[in-house]
């Protein structure tokens, strides 16, 4: 398990340098604008040492675990659909039917009930999409993922879940407290399918006999902080008759820093708040039959 940790640990840190060097080379660069905190141009390429790393650790355990085939299709898929966006932006629309498609890799083969089934893929699909909107602070997405990722050793799946985090802690050296690069799309949404993915797949035999509304209040404790802010924003912005993709600088985020002026503490807050909501759907997970 140790070895698990580290070898994750140094790969994340060492392949961080690889991918600001990459986004360097060919532009990948987050740009400031009116609704970015950030005031210079920053690499984005963040997340390609995690998608690598990740793919290592499927070809590795998937003799043992064949779902992880699924997932790394998955998320490769995610990842050079972000990356690509990081480049060039792409039409939201397509976005979103790469991200459901990738969710149902992932979701048809577990033979869930076709309610279930549905609402797992919307779930997982907006899942990927809420840690990227979620990611607009130095270490706030990562942040996330690493706690997000403890659960998931909790739950069962401990030497993924051990791997993820380490090498998601090791990408978070070169982005927090200042940050030499930044996840970009592709990083953020790999970060948010991955945790959705081995989710699902280490909750199956419980979600197979719990109740829709036992699912759906998993889905939302386990979605934490990024799901709820992204339908609040989805929601808000509906609401004032604007698409649901419109970006705003109006996310949990942007009002925390604004109220602290605290980078590290804003951080902070979202990640305790994060925390609580994992630990509630770690109860409520272990109390189902």
């Amino acid at each position: 398990m140790f070895v698990f940790m580290l070898a994750g640990f140094f790969w994340g840190g060492l392949t961080a340098p690889v991918s600001i060097r990459l986004a360097g080379l060919y532009g990948i660069l987050d740009i400031p604008d009116a609704r970015k905190i950030h005031t210079g141009n920053m690499p984005r390429g963040g997340g390609l040492g995690l998608w690598l790393g990740y793919l290592l650790m499927a070809v590795i355990m998937s003799e043992e675990n064949p779902e992880l085939r699924y997932i790394a299709t998955g998320a490769t898929v995610i990842f050079f659909c972000g990356y690509l966006d990081d480049m060039c932006s792409l039409s939201p629309y397509l976005r979103l039917v790469l991200h459901l498609g990738s969710a149902g890799l992932v979701v048809l083969p577990l033979g869930l009930n076709w309610l279930v089934s549905f609402v797992a893929i919307i779930w997982l699909a907006g899942a990927t999409s809420a840690y990227n909107l979620i990611d607009g602070m130095n270490g706030l997405c990562i942040s996330i993922f690493i706690a997000s990722s403890i659960a998931l050793f909790f739950l069962g799946n401990a030497y993924s879940g051990i791997y993820m985090g380490a090498m998601a802690l090791g990408v978070l050296c070169w982005n927090f407290p200042s940050a030499q690069t930044f996840l970009g799309d592709g990083g953020s949404t790999l970060l948010g399918y991955l945790f959705a993915s081995h989710f699902l797949t280490i909750t199956l035999p419980k979600l197979q006999h719990a109740s829709f509304y036992e699912v759906i209040l998993m889905f939302v404790l386990f979605g934490g902080i990024p799901v709820i802010d992204t339908l609040t924003a989805f929601t808000r912005r509906i609401l004032t008759g604007k698409s649901p993709f419109y970006p705003d600088k109006k996310h949990l985020h942007h009002i925390l820093i604004s109220l602290t002026g605290s980078n590290i503490l804003t951080v902070s807050i979202i990640l305790a708040l994060q925390v609580i909501m994992l630990a509630l759907g770690a109860r409520v997970y272990l109390r189902l039959p």
